[in-house]
């Protein structure tokens, strides 16, 4: 006596030239063709318990190949060809690591300065005061804020290695720092 997943396993095989040919006809690549064949069967035999006995094997097997068929074929619109990998290598996420690492050496930078050239130099710098702005709010003269800027800047140009002369206050990724360092300091 033959048990039932032997002659299932019969009319699985007996299927495959018709998979074959129907799967050929699909894709036009006797190579695809066999491969979706393949997964044909592999999908329909982990899923035999989805089988209704007394149905249609061979509609079930070709609805499988059919499905499988065009979600590979709507997988394969969103990718794109990339055999030789030229794409791969112009798509990089640079690390980000680095402005970590550049906030560490600016919280050790801006604490070796004054109390009072960090105060103005966050009002000039971090928060945008004019220069007789950041005078009227320290009580200081306009000179003494532009002298205690300067020398905020030149401790900060000497502490982090960058060039002398730099003009801070247009470098955005200075000026960012000076912001972190600002919301660390307040915080």
């Amino acid at each position: 006596m033959t048990k039932p997943a032997d002659d299932l396993q019969t009319l699985l095989i007996a299927s495959v030239p018709n998979l074959r040919a129907f799967a050929n006809s699909l894709c036009g690549d006797p190579t695809r063709a066999d491969d979706l064949v393949q997964d044909t069967l592999v999908k329909a035999w982990t899923n035999l318990d989805s089988f209704e006995k007394g149905s249609n094997l061979k509609a079930w097997l070709f609805t499988i190949l059919r499905n499988t068929y065009f979600s590979e074929l709507r997988k394969r619109r969103r990718e794109v060809e990339d055999a030789d990998n030229a794409l791969a290598e112009r798509m990089s996420i640079l690390p980000n690591q680095h402005v970590h690492m550049d906030l560490i050496d600016f919280k050790k930078a801006f604490g070796i300065l004054s109390d009072d050239q960090k105060e103005v130099l966050l009002l000039v710098g971090a928060e945008g005061f004019s220069y007789e702005e950041a005078a009227e709010i320290t009580g200081a003269a306009v000179g003494t804020v532009k002298s205690r800027v300067n020398r905020a800047r030149v401790a900060l140009t000497k502490a982090l290695g960058l060039e002398s002369g730099e003009d801070f206050t247009s470098n955005p990724e200075f000026m960012g720092l000076v912001r972190l360092g600002q919301s660390v300091v307040r915080g």
